[in-house]
This record gives structure tokens, C-alpha cells and sequence, in this order.
């Protein structure tokens, strides 16, 4: 059960339980808030000299500043910010500018001057060059006028007409537009799955890994293949080759040849002999 409440109460809304307790919800910095002031924390702006001890505050400092309405520019507030220096017991008054947006002091200080004059400092000064109190030529006006005139009819116009047509032509039927995109998703899904299919089934007929990534069939593709296969093969006979050459080069002559060539030579000359032998009988 929450403190300070009795027993029985169902605390529904917040401010049930601070009206019962007598404690509004921002607690002591609403101690003066019947008369329309709010404790807020407030950081100096820029430095300042305070009027009652003389001596500097810099900028950043904070406050628990006493902070209320003393009135309005057209429809912004105006709020002012009541401090106690805490270098002696003076107090200080800074309020909000909206008109030029920026922090004025009151009274009880003066702000430090740290605007810089560049005419003071060998410089150039700073002309406001939009100013409304400067003469405009009539002549240079209407030929503005004309030119954005020109330009709105000649360049915008026709753009944002097309634009409209654009976006009517896809969004004029959007169901129709909607199936179209539908059935050409379908239609690649399709396909894709296929090929997925056909790929997963020539990995695993030669034992590929399932992380290789086969290239799409194409004719450029089966050409390349078929060319890059003959290149091999000429290269594997063209090794073959060579290695029979250095074995028969550097084994020298085969002893199981050199006996059936003279076996066969035997079988030849003794096949003679007995064709003369014949020949000679006869006569």
C-alpha cells in the first residue's frame, strides 16, 4: 500500500493522492506557484557583472532561477527569470527576447559587450543586402515576375502534368497491376526452384559440395565447356606423348622384341629352305 494513504483509499488518479497528502507533484518547486512563479534551473546565457558585488558570472553558470509570464509577443510568451547571485545576497533579472531571439538583463547586472564590430577591427562592414528599405527598380522586378511567370509555365506545369499521368497510369487499377507482379513472381519462383532442382541433383550425382555454385545452362556456357574440354585433351595426349618418348628413349632396346624378330626370322628362313627343297625334289 503506498504511504501516506489511507487505508480503504484506491489511489485511481494521481492527483487524488496529492490533494489528499496536500503536495502538489513537482514537489517544493511549486511552493510559489499561487503567485505564478515556477523554480526552474536556469544557465546564464553570457556573462555578466553583477550590480550588487561587482564581480563576474560566466557564462554557463546555473540557478534555480524563479521563473514567470510577464507577458506576450503576438502569440509567444515572454518570461523572466529572477536569480540570487551566489557571490552576495543581490538578485538579478534576465527575460526572454522573442521579437530579436535572445536573453536581455533586466536589472541587478549588466551583461558583458562581447559583440564584435568588424569596422573596428580593420575590417569590412556588414550591410544587410535583403533589407525593405532598399529602392527596387521597377523594371527589374517585372522582369523577375516575368521569368518565374515563364518558367512555371514552361518548366513546372508541364512537369507536374506529367507526374499526374505517371502516377495515374500505375495507380489506376491497382488489383489489376497487383496480379501482374504476382503472376511474374510465381512464374520466376518457379523457375528458380527448377533450376535449384536440377543443381542439387548433379551435386550429389558427383559428390559436389552443396556450397558451389553452378553456372546457368546456356549455349555460351556449353560452348566454353566443350572448348575448355578440348583444350584438356589435347594437352593430356600431348603429355602422354612426351612421356612415351623419354621411356622408349631412355630404356633402350626390348629384349622380348629383338627374339621374335628372330623367331620370325628363323620361321622365314627355314619356310625357304624348304620351298627350295620342294622345288629341287620335283625335279
Amino acid at each position: 500500500m503506498p504511504t501516506g494513504v489511507m487505508p480503504g483509499v484506491l489511489p485511481l488518479r494521481p492527483f487524488v493522492i496529492h490533494a489528499h497528502t496536500g503536495k502538489h507533484a513537482l514537489g517544493d518547486r511549486a511552493r510559489k506557484l499561487d503567485k505564478g512563479i515556477l523554480i526552474t534551473r536556469f544557465e546564464l546565457p553570457f556573462n555578466i557583472w553583477c550590480g550588487t558585488c561587482n564581480n563576474h558570472i560566466g557564462m554557463g553558470v546555473r540557478y534555480n532561477a524563479e521563473k514567470k509570464k510577464v507577458g506576450m509577443y503576438y502569440s509567444t510568451p515572454i518570461y523572466s527569470f529572477r536569480c540570487k547571485c551566489h557571490l552576495c545576497d543581490g538578485w538579478f533579472e534576465i527575460q526572454t527576447d522573442p521579437k530579436n531571439t535572445r536573453y536581455v538583463v533586466v536589472s541587478g547586472a549588466r551583461q558583458k559587450d562581447e559583440e564584435w564590430n568588424p569596422e573596428e577591427n580593420g575590417g569590412f562592414a556588414i550591410h544587410d543586402t535583403e533589407s525593405s528599405s532598399a529602392t527596387t527598380d521597377p523594371l527589374t522586378a517585372l522582369e523577375k515576375s516575368t521569368d518565374a511567370h515563364k518558367h512555371l509555365t514552361n518548366v513546372q506545369i508541364p512537369r507536374l502534368e506529367s507526374l499526374q499521368d505517371l502516377s495515374d497510369h500505375y495507380n489506376n487499377d491497382p488489383y489489376a497491376r497487383s496480379a501482374v507482379v504476382r503472376k511474374h513472381f510465381r512464374a520466376e519462383k518457379k523457375v528458380e526452384a527448377a533450376k535449384r532442382a536440377d543443381d542439387d541433383r548433379i551435386k550429389g550425382r558427383y559428390g559436389l559440395p552443396e556450397t558451389l555454385k553452378l553456372v546457368e545452362d546456356s549455349d555460351e556456357a556449353r560452348n566454353e565447356a566443350r572448348e575448355e574440354w578440348e583444350r584438356g585433351r589435347r594437352r593430356l595426349e600431348e603429355q602422354s606423348s612426351i612421356r612415351k618418348a623419354r621411356l622408349s628413349s631412355s630404356a633402350g632396346p626390348n629384349p622380348a622384341a629383338s627374339l621374335r624378330e628372330r623367331v620370325l626370322g628363323n620361321m622365314y628362313n627355314s619356310k625357304l629352305v624348304e620351298k627350295r627343297a620342294r622345288k629341287l625334289g620335283v625335279r
